[in-house]
């Protein structure tokens, strides 16, 4: 195994997790991108311009390199929830720039401070001082977390799956395999919960 450098290590999974999450927006119509697929409204192109802004202000204005990226959705008074979704003006082109942009500003910001670099984060009231470190690990986290909510919206959408279009991490099979495989899990937990109920 080659050796890397710290900085390189967390690029590496910082930028896995960009491109699992915008691939999810290959191929889907402006519908697709963008519809409620859960209780609470989260849609691909929302989680897109929701990460753009966490890298902006974490990966940017908490060590006083501010993008100068308009971000109306973050300022003070702006709707609850606006970074989540995408209005009909902002167009998916717009949204996946400004996350291109997003990546520029947080790796030039990686790029040319130590990772032991402590900055503020101004929207945490107490105790805002932070490494860089620890924001670009927070900003990883962030990312995959949000790539994993992508991978189940889009598989909800038109059955795709995987990181990637060379990297599936899925069991070979094909759509009878899956359906038969569902439908062994449905039935393995109507025992389990028969089970669990029977034992009260």
């Amino acid at each position: 195994m080659n050796a890397s450098s710290p900085k390189a290590d967390l690029h590496f999974y910082l930028q896995s997790a960009r491109d699992a999450l915008l691939w999810k927006l290959e191929g889907l119509s402006e519908y697709d991108v963008r519809r409620p697929l859960t209780p609470t409204g989260t849609n691909l192109l929302g989680l897109v311009k929701h990460v753009a802004g966490v890298e902006l202000g974490y990966l940017g204005d908490t060590f006083g390199r501010p993008s100068g990226e308009p971000l109306p959705w973050l300022e003070d008074g702006a709707e609850a929830n606006a970074d989540m979704w995408a209005t009909a003006d902002e167009s998916r082109e717009y949204i996946v720039e400004l996350y291109h942009r997003a990546w520029a500003h947080a790796d030039a910001t990686i790029d040319a401070l130590p990772l032991d670099t402590v900055g503020k984060v101004p929207w945490w009231p107490r105790k805002n001082e932070v490494t860089l470190h620890h924001a670009v690990v927070r900003v990883i986290a962030d990312t995959h977390r949000h790539a994993g909510h992508a991978d189940i919206l889009r598989e909800l959408t038109d059955g795709a799956v995987g990181m990637n279009e060379n990297n599936r991490g899925m069991a070979p099979g094909d759509s009878a395999w899956w359906e038969n495989h569902r439908s062994r899990l449905e039935r393995t937990a109507e025992e389990a919960d028969r089970r669990a109920r029977g034992s009260r």
